[in-house]
């Protein structure tokens, strides 16, 4: 029996999420911000910020990581955020 591939579906840019999972005081968290901010003002996603210190499952499982990027819920990336990364990842 071959395995069964789906295919992705591409999403409208407006239809996705990013998520910055960060904590006040971090300058690369507010580095990310910015080009969050940027690229989704761009490509017309929405986009939120979590604080990793308001939320116990956040920090445990991101402590070390952090700024960590979320788009539709699932990892992106972490510490630093390449802008035509993100764009990539919202448009395709």
């Amino acid at each position: 029996m071959s395995p069964v591939f789906r295919r992705r579906e591409k999403k409208d840019p407006s239809e996705r999420v990013v998520t910055l999972i960060g904590k006040p005081g971090c300058h690369l968290c507010d580095d990310a911000q910015v080009v969050i901010e940027k690229v989704c003002a761009e490509v017309g996603a929405s986009w939120e910020k979590k604080d990793i210190t308001e939320d116990e499952e956040l920090y445990r499982k991101y402590w070390e990581q952090i700024p960590v990027v979320l788009v539709d819920g699932a990892q992106h990336d972490f510490w630093r955020v390449q802008e035509e990364r993100l764009r990539r990842a919202l448009t395709s």
